[in-house]
């Protein structure tokens, strides 16, 4: 991979943080956050963004980015996954804009919050294949690209964290052919494949991208794996959207199990699967459950169960009393009723302490703060606190 981001945000102010209690008491708080800042809600406004918008956004203290701030603020995560959150540049400037003019003022009367260590990498999203997809005689965003985007980075991932990032050892899956993976769910149509070969053979299975990023904790190294799969829907009989969700999480079962994951390889062509005796955590919108929804429930399932894996099963009160005619809600962690957000960590080396979906009730006064898609996103954070056996 071409582009590590290795810049440190560097303060002489004393910022609210929970370094210090995590060091003595060995535990942590990991949460991911679909931030549903992909430019700023622009189907809402009846246009095609172009890559701008979160930018000016931030230029104008918008106010569902404070809300969002606030709300990281409130929970106080030491590593957080933002999920789409644009890639809008190299050199993450929108992302150190927005932890350094939201995270690090207080929204609201609340402690300001510091994440000096991030890592933001490009994405599928957006990036147009050198084949037409689409058969219309044209190379054209979205249709022709390697995840739905009109722009390269849009919808993308961001991870921050007040530990030390190993810039040198991450490992990212954005080229990973879909093909490459044994028995691959190829969409299929009256027995052929749905996509030309062409498009077949240079196809990514990310739509965004997969990530092993190593964080340093008190001299022990845990390993983020972020994602953020397609949503299953939006396509036809062939389910290419939902065969797609399933393999981009099935890669991270795969990825856990050396046994399974060997043919695996990253974006330098090294292969293999993870180190499964270190601590990992799972983070990400999957866009899945093995409960509700149009996922292949396969998928997701054999990841929470998987044999490595251990779910804190976070809830809420709010979720609950939002769809209270379905017996999963207080799992659910997006608007429409589904659980689609995940911090799952390994049964090595932790011990879950809590969990949670921030999800205020209507009559809650933070309810303010995800009373709408505009007021912050149509997801809700997940965290789980951690302690290391």
């Amino acid at each position: 991979m071409k582009h590590f981001f290795k810049n440190i945000i560097i303060s002489t102010t004393i910022f609210a943080s929970s370094v210090s209690y995590a060091m003595d008491n060995q535990t942590i708080k990991i949460a991911t956050f679909n931030v549903s800042m992909e430019a700023l809600n622009y189907i809402d406004r009846g246009k095609s963004p172009n890559g701008d918008e979160l930018s000016q956004a931030l230029s104008q203290q918008h106010q569902q980015i404070k809300n969002i701030a606030e709300i990281i603020q409130r929970v106080n995560p030491d590593i957080i996954l933002l999920n789409e959150f644009d890639r809008t540049d190299n050199n993450a400037i929108a992302l150190k804009n927005f932890i350094g003019n939201y995270l690090n003022k207080s929204q609201n009367q609340q402690a300001a919050i510091d994440y000096p260590y991030y890592y933001q990498g490009p994405v599928n999203t957006g990036v147009k294949m050198t084949v037409d997809v689409n058969s219309d005689g044209k190379i054209t965003q979205p249709q022709d690209t390697y995840g739905f985007g009109y722009f390269p980075g849009h919808f993308g991932m961001a991870l921050l964290s007040k530990y030390p990032i190993d810039h040198n050892n991450i490992r990212t899956f954005q080229k990973f052919l879909w093909q490459d993976m044994p028995n691959a769910f190829k969409p299929m149509v009256d027995g052929k494949g749905y996509y030309p070969e062409q498009v077949w053979q240079q196809f990514r299975l990310s739509s965004k991208s997969h990530w092993d990023i190593p964080v340093i904790i008190g001299g022990k190294t845990i390993h983020v794996l972020a994602s953020h799969p397609t949503p299953p829907v939006f396509d036809g009989p062939e389910d290419r959207n939902g065969k797609r969700n399933h393999d981009e999480i099935r890669l991270i079962a795969d990825y856990l199990d050396s046994t399974v994951g060997n043919y695996i390889y990253d974006d330098k062509g090294i292969k293999g699967s993870i180190d499964s005796t270190n601590p990992f955590v799972i983070l990400g919108d999957l866009n899945a459950s093995d409960k509700d929804g149009d996922a292949i429930k396969a998928g997701i399932s054999a990841l929470i169960n998987h044999k490595l894996v251990q779910d804190p099963h976070p809830s809420s009160k709010g979720g609950d009393l939002h769809k209270p005619e379905n017996e999963n809600s207080r799992y659910h962690t997006a608007y429409w009723g589904m659980r689609a957000d995940y911090v799952l960590p390994s049964k090595a080396g932790w011990t879950i302490k809590d969990s949670g979906v921030f999800w205020p009730t209507k009559e809650d006064e933070l309810y303010r703060l995800i009373d709408s898609r505009s007021a912050s996103s149509d997801h809700r954070m997940v965290w789980v606190e951690l302690t290391f056996k």
